[in-house]
């Protein structure tokens, strides 16, 4: 009994009494509800309101600054960029007129001899020779070659190409 509903006011149904105050008491919280939803809807458009005016109008602030700004050392860094130029140019200049160590065509020469040494020594001569080239179009009817992994392969296909002068 101590866990059943205990009426406020005397009924003669305690089971309708409590649905009826539940009922009440859940219109009272929808209330509450809609009361704090209004406010802040309120408050809401009263905001937006006030953004609306502050876009709208320019303002009574003048905060922009119209003046460039000045540095104290642009002549110090002026006259070090032109010091700096000046020596890039002396530089420049001497590197010109220096005769190179190196002699460009003793280093051709070598490789010439490189290269001829090493077409002499390969197995195989470097690039396509005419012997190699086809000479005319080889053309099988039927159906086409498949390689092993079942790949279409028309490498054994040959095509005619004109020769170069």
């Amino acid at each position: 009994m101590h866990k059943s509903y205990q009426p406020l006011k005397p009924a003669a149904n305690r089971f309708l009494q409590q649905k009826w105050e539940q009922s009440s008491y859940e219109e009272h919280r929808d209330k509450l509800q809609e009361e704090r939803m209004s406010i802040i809807e309120r408050d809401n458009h009263l905001l937006a309101s006030r953004l609306s005016a502050i876009t709208r109008s320019k303002g009574l602030v003048d905060h922009r600054n119209h003046y460039p700004q000045h540095s104290l050392n642009t002549q110090k860094r002026k006259d070090k960029l032109l010091q700096v130029t000046n020596e890039n140019q002396k530089i420049y200049q001497r590197i010109l007129t220096q005769k190179s160590d190196y002699r460009r065509e003793l280093w051709e020469d070598d490789w010439e001899k490189v290269k001829r040494r090493r077409d002499d020594v390969a197995r195989y001569p470097r690039g396509v020779t005419n012997k190699q080239k086809p000479a005319k179009v080889v053309k099988f009817s039927g159906r086409s070659q498949r390689s092993s992994s079942g790949v279409e392969d028309d490498s054994w296909e040959t095509t005619e190409e004109e020769e170069e002068p």
